[in-house]
């Protein structure tokens, strides 16, 4: 999904300015329901399920390397149906009871409202993007989605963030990223993006590479985002 970009105008002062939602753990509180799909996975194959430490270590990146680093497994087709199985299982879990994450559509409606651009940069799958939005009424909002289909690599890689930027017409240094975990802290900042950290998957003390952290989205609102954009 993307817009058109904008016309640039040469006051910087009137540039649009965005910001992008990573999906889980930020817009929805999934965490607990991709562990218990990974461990259903492992289960159904008959393999080790990873533990809560393991599955928090790597939460925020792209199934494909989880596999290959949990399960050790890196053929191509095994690796694919493995994906789909872990994802499809993940969406019958919170189908007709997707666990917003308190505030956040009432966030996303006041950036709106103030013509900040907004756009949802996710390792996801588009199924997984999709009944999320669809479920909590988000689309109307929203000026770009980019997920795990549309880019090649996965955070700590910034790819997400620039090409969520580029489709909702934002320049890196006009966008802020609103993320919860490491990877994808890391994954803004090297896209050149302020970042806010909400600490929903990880203690502060490892997202400290933020450019602010806060406890919950209820903190973060027009004037802090403009704020951070003008230092």
């Amino acid at each position: 999904m993307s817009t058109p970009r904008g016309s640039g105008p040469a006051d910087d002062r009137a540039s649009p300015i965005g910001v992008i939602f990573d999906m889980d753990g930020v817009l929805v509180d999934s965490g607990h329901a991709h562990y218990l799909s990974w461990r259903r996975l492992a289960e159904e194959r008959g393999m080790r399920p990873m533990d809560e430490a393991e599955f928090k270590s790597s939460f925020g990146g792209r199934s494909a390397e989880i596999i290959a680093r949990w399960f050790g497994e890196r053929r191509n087709e095994i690796v694919k149906s493995m994906d789909e199985r872990k994802e499809a299982i993940y969406r019958e879990l919170i189908r007709g009871q997707v666990p917003a994450m308190p505030g956040a559509v009432e966030l996303v409606a006041a950036l709106h409202a103030a013509d900040i651009r907004i756009a949802v940069g996710s390792s996801g799958p588009p199924e997984n993007i999709d009944l999320v939005c669809d479920e909590m009424g988000l689309r109307p909002y929203l000026s770009a989605i980019v997920t795990g289909m549309d880019v090649q690599r996965g955070k700590p890689d910034p790819q997400v963030f620039l090409l969520a930027a580029e489709q909702m017409g934002t320049r890196p240094t006009d966008t802020v990223v609103i993320e919860d975990a490491p990877l994808g802290v890391e994954a803004a900042k090297r896209a050149g993006m302020r970042c806010i950290a909400l600490t929903s998957s990880h203690p502060g003390d490892v997202l400290h590479a933020a450019d602010e952290i806060v406890t919950g989205l209820a903190e973060i609102g027009v004037d802090r985002v403009r704020r951070m954009l003008s230092r």
